[in-house]
């Protein structure tokens, strides 16, 4: 049996922390709050450290996922793997490309996995969409148009909205339509305190053919919209991302499947271990990671100089 650690137990880390327990999986946790660290500790029966280093050094672990702070991911990341641990990390994998490329290198390096926590992947309806791209089922994609919407989440500090919220859509986007984009084109500000950083984001990404991906991000919005309508030369497909509800417009005719609820980070999870199991590539690499982050750099780019970015 996979043993895994988490590192860092607030925020998303300790839904992580519950469902590696669901899953048997749970060898240990890790955080700096020592009051939190020994609340989970006691709740779910694992050896808790406020180490990093001390965890590594004494637990006999398969692997570790990373929830800290995205501009601690790097270096996190960077001790866990040269340390001999397979390493899923949390979106995004690191605040800038460059780091993500050494973080490639360095699982090269150690033999070890390296992904990145993708969740919109696992999500059912966004697994059965890709399904019906492969298959061919609704014609030739040609726009995805996602809106993800809602208040900032505490604690996400240290980058703005398009490093954090719209990498999921950037990721779902290349992996919907099997490519990257040729082009790059954006608009973000800040209209919230503190302005440090963006929080709002009006992206639109280019990629082969007439293939476009428009992508619209805030932390403004009160309500939680998590949408994502994707049109076919022969019909439009209507995602919602919380509900799992799918709608299918084929014509004049809608059909609505209806598929039992899973929770994603559940089904993430479960393809992560499976993956360690059976000593073969996770879904999400490195390299999806290090692409997003890229992309999300041209974003910003294109919104500071006001132009197009191209990539190669």
């Amino acid at each position: 049996m996979i043993r895994v650690g988490v590192i860092g137990t607030g925020g998303w880390g300790k839904n992580h922390v519950r469902v590696f327990d669901e899953l048997q999986c749970l060898g240990a946790i890790c955080d700096m709050d020592r009051s939190r660290a020994e609340q989970y500790s006691k709740k779910y029966h694992v050896p808790g450290y406020t180490s990093l280093d001390e965890m590594l050094r004494r637990e006999k672990l398969d692997a570790v996922t990373i929830c800290t702070p995205a501009s601690t991911h790097f270096s996190v990341a960077s001790k866990t793997l040269a340390a001999g641990f397979h390493t899923f990390v949390e979106k995004p994998m690191t605040t800038n490309a460059n780091d993500g490329a050494a973080l490639i290198e360095e699982a090269k390096k150690a033999n070890r996995a390296l992904t990145v926590g993708f969740i919109e992947r696992f999500n059912p309806p966004i697994t059965e969409l890709k399904k019906m791209i492969t298959e061919n089922k609704m014609g030739e994609p040609i726009l995805l148009e996602f809106h993800r919407e809602n208040k900032r989440g505490e604690g996400i500090v240290d980058v703005g909205i398009v490093k954090d919220a719209s990498v999921h859509d950037i990721d779902t986007a290349c992996w919907l339509f099997g490519e990257h984009p040729k082009a790059v084109y954006a608009r973000v500000g800040a209209m919230l305190v503190p302005l440090e950083h963006e929080d709002f984001a009006t992206i639109l990404l280019g990629f082969s053919g007439q293939k476009t991906a428009f992508i619209v991000t805030n932390w403004i919005t009160p309500n939680r919209v998590r949408t994502l309508s994707a049109v076919f030369s022969g019909g439009v497909v209507d995602v919602d991302f919380v509900t799992q509800q799918t709608s299918v417009h084929e014509g004049s005719v809608t059909t609505t499947p209806t598929r039992q609820y899973q929770e994603p980070l559940m089904l993430e999870m479960k393809a992560f271990v499976s993956a360690l199991e059976q000593n073969r590539s996770p879904l999400v690499t490195g390299e999806d990671g290090y692409k997003a982050t890229l992309i999300a750099e041209a974003v910003l780019a294109s919104s500071s100089s006001k132009t197009p970015i191209y990539l190669g």
